[in-house]
Formats: C-alpha cells, sequence, structure tokens
C-alpha cells in the first residue's frame, strides 16, 4: 500500500509538472492514474499546499522594468573603410562592448579600379547606443551626403521574458518536489521513474533559463551593423566639373515630385472637390432647369 501512494503521489506532481513545460504526461500513465488520483486528492491535498507555499517563499521577485531590445544599422561613406573598420573595432572595446563580426571586400568604381568595403557589425552596452551612433556618424566627411542611411530598431521583450520566468519557477518547484519523493522511494522502480521525470523538467529547466539568457543580454547590449563604402566608390562622374549623373538624378527627382502632384491633385479633385460641387451644384442646376421650362411653359400659353 506505502508503494502504491508512493507511486499515485509521483504520478499527481509528474501531471502538474507537465501542464507547465512542453511536453505532455503519458495517456496511458494519465488513463492508468485517474480513478485513484480523485480518491487520493483531498488527502493529499495540505501537504501538497504547504510544499508549494514554502516554494514559493523561495523564489525571487521578477523584476518588473521594462526589457527593449535595441539594435541600430547604418550605412556610412569613409575615406578608407579599413582604417574605419580598426577604428570601429577599437570604440567596441572602449566602451565595454566587442565585435561581433567583421568582412571585408572590394567593389568596383566607376573608373573600373578595385575600391575596399567592409561590413561590421558590434555591440555595445544600450545605454551607450545613442552615443556610439553619434561618433559612427563623426567620422564622415559629410554627414548629408555620407551618411548614406540609418534606423533603429526596439523591441520589447519584457512579456516574454516574464512568461519565461513564470515557467521557470513552476519547473524548479516541480523539480523539487520530484527530488522530495526520490529520497523516499524504496524501490528500484520507484527511483527509475522519478529519475525519468527530472531528466525532462531539467532538459526543460536549461532551455528556459538560456532563453532568459539571451533576452536579457540582447537588451543589455545593443548591436550596431555598420556599412563602409569608399568616398571614390560612390564618387559621381563628373566631366570638367560637370556632373552628369548629378543632373540626370535631379531631373528624375523633379519628374517624380510633378507627377506625385498631379497625383495628388487628381486624388483630391475626386475625393474632395466632385462631391462638394455635386452636393451644391446638383440642387442649383434642378432649380434652374425647373424654371426654364416654366418659363417656357408660359410662353408657350401665350
Amino acid at each position: 500500500m506505502k508503494r502504491k501512494n508512493l507511486l499515485i503521489t509521483l504520478l499527481l506532481f509528474s501531471l502538474a509538472a507537465a501542464s507547465c513545460s512542453s511536453k505532455a504526461a503519458s495517456p496511458a500513465m494519465a488513463v492508468s492514474s485517474r480513478g485513484v488520483a480523485d480518491e487520493m486528492m483531498a488527502a493529499e491535498a495540505p501537504a501538497m499546499e504547504e510544499k508549494a507555499s514554502g516554494a514559493n517563499d523561495s523564489v525571487t521577485s521578477t523584476d518588473t522594468s521594462r526589457i527593449v531590445i535595441k539594435n541600430a544599422d547604418i550605412s556610412l561613406v569613409v575615406e578608407d573603410p579599413l582604417s574605419a573598420v580598426d577604428a570601429i573595432n577599437q570604440m567596441a572595446v572602449d566602451k565595454g562592448g566587442f565585435v561581433v563580426n567583421s568582412y571585408t571586400y572590394k567593389v568596383t568604381s566607376s573608373y573600373e579600379t578595385q575600391l575596399p568595403a567592409a561590413n561590421i557589425t558590434i555591440r555595445v552596452p544600450a545605454e551607450l547606443l545613442d552615443e556610439t551612433l553619434a561618433q559612427l556618424k563623426a567620422m564622415v566627411g559629410d554627414p548629408e551626403l555620407d551618411i548614406l542611411s540609418e534606423s533603429v530598431s526596439g523591441q520589447d521583450v519584457t512579456g516574454e521574458v516574464t512568461d519565461l520566468e513564470s515557467r521557470l519557477r513552476n519547473l524548479q518547484q516541480a523539480e523539487t518536489q520530484l527530488l522530495e519523493i526520490m529520497d523516499n522511494a524504496t524501490t528500484t522502480e520507484d527511483v527509475m521513474s522519478v529519475f525519468q521525470q527530472l531528466t525532462s523538467i531539467r532538459g526543460d529547466i536549461e532551455v528556459l533559463q538560456g532563453q532568459i539568457k539571451y533576452y536579457r543580454e540582447s537588451a543589455q547590449l545593443s548591436a550596431i551593423s555598420i556599412n563602409l563604402q569608399s568616398k571614390e566608390a560612390v564618387a559621381p562622374i563628373t566631366v570638367a566639373g560637370w556632373r552628369p549623373s548629378l543632373v540626370l538624378q535631379r531631373a528624375i527627382q523633379a519628374l517624380v515630385d510633378g507627377l506625385k502632384f498631379l497625383v495628388n491633385a487628381l486624388i483630391w479633385l475626386v475625393i474632395f472637390v466632385a462631391p462638394i460641387v455635386l452636393i451644391i451644384g446638383l440642387p442649383i442646376y434642378l432649380i434652374i432647369r425647373a424654371s426654364k421650362k416654366r418659363s417656357m411653359k408660359k410662353k408657350a400659353e401665350k
């Protein structure tokens, strides 16, 4: 009878732990234990509540501050991309960060020459993200022309971390309870059954701990992806001081602006002006038409 009670208690704890993890309990075990479990629930509930209460007291409260992952992308034109890579590497180290990856390559300019270019990704403390971006933009000669693109994104993962920490606490409580059951086990069969449950729960705990660590470290260190191009590689073609590519660019921009104005005017005409003209003009037109008909009718009677 003692062994039977032990196994029933084990199954109850296993089912409770399985509800918090990604793996469901075995259907055969659930069916075989359902009838007896209902009979034992009332007797074992006080002890289970006392253990759960003690486990809850030992859990550290969840940090309620917002957890936001901020990353940035920026594309710059510099005199020497290779020297800029070294400077950015040192910048990341000085700020307590590090280089995630760095890649240098060559591009062909409009003059058919091979010029260096680079991509580098660094991580710096999140509170220094704006400062680092300002230093990166200070590396260019003309901010209006040499900063090709810049974007900063933020992802609030507070809800995900809170959910993961809640699941982690539940699994840790189940692990504690299973360890107590193992201490009281008297047969090899009981020990092996508890050991299998512990192995599964510990695997789930490690997965959750890894996810929480990833989110928190990503929030503490912002990633900045930097594309570096040589000034010569993006310099427009010039002929005796004349820059035909710039003239072409301005002409295309003027064409786009003109088409945009015409389309906007057409939209305003159809959506705004036409209904107002119809609402106001139609009654006036009908009144004038009726008046003309009456006038013509009077003339015909005379």
